[in-house]
């Protein structure tokens, strides 16, 4: 086989056989392809697309390239959930804790943030002294003791796809449906899960705009999870706001666990409920959706799901003392208040705005490997469908410093728009893929 033979056929339009799928990864994992010949394959790929065939092929072969994760000595029935991340998305913190305080034992990798939107693995190093980075052998440990753990991905999990995903970054060619899908359901499908649930965000805080765009990547995964013998259910959720109103690392951490003590936002609960439930079914833990959500409810009301949460922690190395004093996670020394100009009713937000300055606050990264500043971030006061006045708070920014604060006061204030009239919030969930 020649690599520009399989460049000039995806140029055309043309598709690959699963043979050839196969050299392809594992000679660029070997270093026989050089980045320049895989970056010219990526772009026919963005602009020409794969069958949904192909793009299995692609899923199982970066999958392959690695270790592949067997917990069935452990737990016969294993779940996990992917979001396709968005601006104050901490459903992991909250989700996971639930379902498997149900019973279903949650192994899941997780990754760190980049751009405008935030990453679980950040928001759970802002507990003082959690470790995310787990070998195997203690990852299984942590799995096996608590039925619950959440590490960063190992580097020997689906090492074709981290290679293929770095220079995807810098060549312009992250925003392919199916690069995207066989990206993500390679590490699901690596890591050992067998029920998997997909949390697809679209809107003006995650990276699919349209419904449209994260309907077709929904069933994309959906596909190549089923083809490969994994029970998975996508549900496409909004981010035309972001989720609950903490949006920042310890912020996000905190407001997941009054969550967890039953006191969080009403959305983020919500969202959670949906997608637990339909992980509980996938399961066969729920004999129905209501019979789920009651299940999910009852462990909240209970304390079982943040005892879960504790346990993770505290076999996770992580300060278990911030579940019951969450004031002991990391704090801005700057809190200042963003102000309505006019009053009125709050008819939308810029969510990717919003995110875009938690980062120049120094909460997100510009490059993989920049340092961030867990402490800050924003908390809404007024989200979409609220009345506000003439000088009330409509966020607060949590900065490292005045100079900070006032850097982005004004990006913050152009991100929301007031009108005469009440418009209802945007709806949460908005399709839900399943076969």
């Amino acid at each position: 086989m020649h690599m520009v033979d399989l460049i000039a056929r995806k140029r055309d339009g043309g598709t690959l056989e699963t043979a050839e799928i196969n050299w392809l990864i594992t000679n660029y994992t070997q270093g026989n392809i050089p980045d320049y010949q895989m970056s010219a394959w990526a772009m026919a790929v963005l602009m020409t697309s794969m069958t949904l065939r192909e793009t299995i092929d692609l899923s199982l072969a970066m999958a392959r390239s690695g270790t592949m994760l067997d917990l069935s000595d452990i737990a016969p029935i294993v779940g996990d959930k992917h979001s396709t991340g968005g601006v104050g998305d901490k459903t992991t913190l909250l989700l996971c804790p639930m379902v498997a305080a149900v019973g279903l034992p949650i192994a899941k990798m997780s990754g760190r943030g980049l751009s405008f939107t935030g990453g679980t693995i950040d928001k759970l190093e802002s507990i003082p002294g959690f470790r995310a980075d787990l070998p195997t052998d203690l990852f299984r440990h942590v799995f096996r003791e608590v039925g619950l753990v959440v590490a960063s991905q190992t580097e020997d999990l689906a090492p074709a796809d981290k290679q293929l995903y770095a220079l995807r970054d810098v060549t312009a060619t992250v925003q392919s449906t199916p690069l995207i899908a066989a990206s993500v359901m390679s590490k699901k499908i690596a890591a050992g899960a067998n029920c998997i649930v997909l949390d697809v965000k679209y809107g003006s805080g995650a990276f699919m705009r349209t419904l449209d765009d994260a309907r077709l990547l929904t069933q994309t995964m959906v596909g190549v999870g089923q083809s490969c013998n994994r029970k998975v259910t996508g549900v496409i959720s909004s981010m035309e706001q972001p989720l609950g109103r903490a949006i920042g690392n310890a912020l996000e951490v905190r407001e997941a666990i009054e969550g967890l003590h039953g006191e969080g936002p009403t959305d983020l609960v919500d969202l959670c409920r949906e997608l637990g439930s339909r992980l509980l079914v996938l399961a066969d833990k729920a004999e129905s959706y209501e019979h789920a959500t009651a299940l999910l409810d009852e462990v909240l009301q209970s304390g079982a799901a943040l005892e879960k949460f504790r346990q993770m922690v505290l076999y996770q190395g992580g300060s278990v003392g911030v579940i019951t004093r969450p004031e002991r996670l990391p704090q801005a020394p700057v809190v200042a208040p963003v102000s309505a100009r006019t009053g009125g009713y709050v008819a939308a937000i810029d969510a990717q705005a919003l995110g875009l300055a938690v980062g120049a606050l120094g909460g997100g990264r510009a490059r993989k490997g920049d340092t961030i500043d867990h402490r800050v971030g924003l908390v809404l006061e007024a989200k979409v469908g609220d009345a506000v006045e003439a000088g009330a708070p409509l966020l607060f920014i949590h900065a490292a410093s005045d100079a900070d604060a006032r850097r982005v006061e004004q990006r913050l204030l152009d991100a929301y728009t007031i009108s005469a009239e009440q418009v209802p919030p945007p709806p949460l969930i908005a399709d839900v893929v399943e076969y």
